[in-house]
């Protein structure tokens, strides 16, 4: 899968956010663009991983 990820330097928290607006503005932060990016992959990870069939009773 191929989305759309946005990168900014926030100068307030002296760390860069990413962003995917395509998955409802998932978003993470890292120290480097980098680990941003990776931040930004697992949360993306966890976002599209499936509700277990468990958790309503």
């Amino acid at each position: 899968m191929i989305v759309r990820a946005i990168i900014e330097w926030d100068e307030e928290a002296q760390a860069y956010s990413a962003t995917c607006p395509e998955l409802n503005f998932v978003s993470s932060f890292g120290d480097t663009k980098q680990e941003a990016i990776t931040n930004l992959e697992d949360a993306i990870k966890l976002m599209l991983e499936p509700i277990p069939d468990n958790l309503f009773l």
